[in-house]
């Protein structure tokens, strides 16, 4: 098998444990002579996965009591509607600093006023606003935890005057997080936690009830509270393999111990972007994230980037390509990907600057 070096940004690298157990439940799921992708999603062997996987999710956020989890469809992109249709009556805050965060805002833009109490938009997104206030009479404060396309990510739990609301569809699972302090976290989970098709919300229960509009019953959140996530058929393999990965990441010692490993790993390849002659980091240092490591070529050698990209693809990088909007590279270093990885990447680094010494 061609040996490969995975940064796609998502769908992410999963745990080839999760992977193979994906093949056998394809196959034969729970000894029921039946696919996974076959089995009814009503039948105990199916409801057993659901319970699992909650379970797992309480047991390695440490979620509150008061707190629901629920496995949706439609990704980060439909909770954008959803957060502001089920919370927001009159005004809701957001904190701009990417492009997710900017269709969020978009979105909740239909349903009542929407604040953005600062924005990084000035120099491409390439920090966190530090010095903002929130409106104390805004429904929510909305966050974007990890901002992909451009390296940076909020790496601690704010305090805010109103309910928190984070997406966290690329950094869920990679650190501690106190639940405590959010009022709702959602994301995709082709990030960090499973495929794409499955979509995570953990949401506090007193959150809710407190809008005057009318909700139509799929995109009600109470909906799925009161159906267990299965009010409609839900995307079973997605979740079966999420499963997977979090069993993968409880062995492994749970969300504590990922945070170490991801945090080696990214301090071994910014200390390279940082060292090596040919490349620049993008993001400012204080908010780099430890999920997505953006960089370009440095100055004066701009011209390389084609050609990195080639040598990088024939040394078996993938996904190294920077977002269409911004060019440059991007290593997405998620929790499955293995420090081999990172240190592949930097040896084609260092092979490359010798090369144009």
């Amino acid at each position: 098998m061609k040996t490969t070096y995975n940064f796609n940004a998502g769908p992410c690298i999963l745990p080839r444990e999760a992977v193979q157990a994906g093949i056998e439940a394809l196959q034969d799921f729970s000894q029921t002579g039946m696919s996974v992708i076959e089995v009814s999603h009503r039948s105990k062997e199916w409801e057993a996965v659901m319970n699992e996987c909650k379970a797992l999710w309480i047991e390695l956020l440490h979620i509150p009591d008061n707190y629901e989890v629920l496995f949706l469809g439609g990704g980060a992109s439909l909770q954008f509607c959803m957060v502001p249709m089920n919370l927001m009556e009159k005004k809701a805050a957001y904190l701009e600093t990417g492009v997710w965060a900017k269709k969020a805002i978009k979105e909740a833009k239909g349903f009542g006023e929407v604040v953005t109490v600062a924005s990084s938009a000035d120099t491409t997104f390439n920090y966190i606003p530090k010095e903002y206030s929130v409106p104390s009479d805004a429904d929510y404060f909305h966050i974007t935890t990890n901002n992909t396309i451009y390296g940076t990510e909020i790496r601690t739990d704010m305090d805010a005057p109103v309910p928190l609301v984070a997406d966290m569809s690329s950094d869920i699972m990679s650190r501690p997080v106190d639940v405590s302090k959010y009022a709702l976290i959602y994301g995709g989970a082709q990030k960090n936690v499973g495929p794409a098709g499955v979509t995570f919300v953990i949401i506090r229960k007193d959150i809710l009830g407190k809008v005057t509009r009318h909700i139509p019953s799929m995109l009600n959140y109470q909906t799925h509270i009161d159906g267990d996530s299965m009010f409609n058929t839900p995307p079973v393999f997605p979740i079966y393999i999420m499963t997977q990965t979090l069993k993968w990441l409880k062995n492994l010692g749970g969300v504590e111990a990922i945070n170490k490993i991801n945090r080696e790993k990214a301090d071994l390849l910014y200390r390279e972007i940082d060292r090596n002659l040919l490349f620049k980091g993008t993001a400012a240092r204080e908010d780099r994230s430890i999920m997505n490591v953006c960089f370009v070529m440095s100055e004066g050698n701009e011209s390389l980037e084609a050609e990195f990209l080639e040598f990088a693809k024939s040394r078996g990088m993938a996904g190294i390509k920077g977002h269409r909007s911004v060019g440059g590279f991007r290593a997405s270093i998620y929790n499955a990907c293995p420090k081999e990885n990172v240190q592949a990447l930097i040896s084609c680094m260092q092979e490359f600057e010798k090369f144009h010494k």
